[in-house]
């Protein structure tokens, strides 16, 4: 009897033992697979983790560029006086600014969308950009155009969407490790699961919101380096504020996107940092719009 126990019991011990080590073996394969996929970014200097290479991002933007535009009341024709507008000032900061060292230069693409109720701008892998007829209705001069596309031109560059695929493939590879090294005959590896996954979403949300800020201090650049005053972005922020509903959106930290006055702050904190003195005069709001 006795000898019955201790062998059930050793059995069980070595099941156990062996799922914590098949899911040890999963993390450690994802954490190498996501840290050998390190590149320098060649116009932020900075090391990143990207999933894709430039030319899958090319592709893949390109790709998914007419269903995003479909599902937005699609993109008003190229000879439309906003389409031309919003073009021709896309073209501008990118050959103007440091945007235009990208590999990404000859694959910028910027489009206005239909839809006239979302307020709204965004890019996607590879250089496609889009802005809403709603927030370009509301922006009153070519700065605050050219600080909203720099903002997007920004996403691009840091390659934003290519790092979320890298952090998403090896958080969905730690969740599954998890599961398999904490799974047991009561549900417990799944509980455990959830718990992982949840932990997962609250880091991708973490690095989404830095992305937003980032993009934001690459376009106050990439818009100064075209000729305009950075101070319009915070115009900007005030009409995506009234736009949120004077930005009652909860707390930032629960959020995808910061809310328009913690990006205020950072913007302020960037005009004081770079223009001590205040912004030089021939960094202008340009024409208007309306």
């Amino acid at each position: 009897m006795t000898y019955g126990y201790e062998s059930g019991g050793g059995s069980g011990g070595r099941r156990i033992s062996m799922r914590l080590i098949a899911g040890l073996v999963i993390a450690v394969i994802g954490i190498i697979t996501y840290f050998s996929r390190t590149e320098t970014n060649p116009v932020t200097g900075e090391k990143q983790r990207v999933a894709m290479s430039v030319d899958q991002e090319k592709a893949l933007g390109l790709e998914a560029a007419p269903q995003m535009a479909n599902e937005m009341g699609g993109a008003l024709p190229p000879e439309n006086p906003e389409s031309q507008l919003v073009a021709a000032m896309g073209r501008k900061i990118v050959s103007s600014s440091d945007a235009g060292k990208s590999p990404y230069v000859d694959n910028f693409h910027f489009f206005v969308l239909a839809d006239p109720q979302t307020v709204n701008a965004f890019a996607l892998p590879g250089g496609q950009v889009f802005i809403t007829h709603a927030l370009l209705s509301q922006l009153q001069n070519e700065a605050q155009l050219a600080g909203v596309l720099g903002h997007e031109v920004g996403h691009v560059i840091a390659r934003h969407a290519a790092e979320h695929m890298a952090k998403g493939q090896l958080g969905q590879t730690l969740v599954g490790a998890v599961a398999v090294g904490a799974s047991d005959d009561r549900g417990k590896g799944q509980m455990a699961a959830v718990a992982a996954m949840m932990a997962n979403q609250m880091l991708q949300l973490h690095y989404s919101r830095d992305d937003e800020l980032q993009a934001d201090s690459l376009g106050l650049k990439y818009m100064s380096q075209t000729g305009y005053t950075p101070a319009a972005m915070l115009e900007v922020m005030e009409i995506l504020k009234r736009a949120s509903g004077g930005g009652g959106r909860g707390p930032s930290f629960m959020q995808t996107h910061p809310d328009p006055d913690a990006r205020i702050a950072q913007i302020k904190e960037y005009l004081q940092k770079n223009y001590p003195s205040g912004v030089p005069k021939d960094l202008t709001e340009g024409r208007a719009l309306h």
